[in-house]
């Protein structure tokens, strides 16, 4: 999972669509997509993919995608930052969402210093007391 909000994460990756489920496509999505922050497999801060990307990845119309992200904008789970894109904004735990936002913008702001991945983790290990 990533958590460079330049980079979306795969959300098809994460998400089960069932075609022959009672619930729709559409409001699969919104609840696996809340579940998933709920389960902290995707972060409060974290970008999503476009709604074409993901009709895509997932063999969906846009339109179907589309629904799902304008009722997640509409119960404050998601926002959407014109071109910049589609992030998650909340979870069910304001603390935890909190925390989640910060140490996304904590990696972004470390990546821009020219840290990569590895270089980070040694440092959230040892911050931790892990190595």
């Amino acid at each position: 999972m990533t958590t460079d909000p330049n980079v979306p994460i795969h959300l098809a990756g994460l998400l089960r669509i069932d075609p022959t489920a009672a619930r729709p496509p559409y409001e699969q999505i919104r609840l696996g997509v809340i579940e998933l922050i709920g389960s902290g497999k995707i972060l409060v801060g974290a970008r999503i993919p476009t709604v074409r990307a993901l009709a895509s990845d997932l063999r969906l119309a846009p339109n179907t995608v589309a629904r799902s992200y304008r009722e997640l904008e509409a119960g404050g789970i998601i926002e959407t930052r014109g071109r910049h894109g589609s992030f998650i904004k909340a979870g069910p735990d304001a603390r935890l969402a909190a925390a989640q936002n910060t140490t996304v913008e904590h990696v972004k702001s470390l990546r821009e210093l020219g840290f990569d991945d590895a270089a980070i983790l040694d440092m959230l290990r040892r911050a931790l007391g892990w190595s």
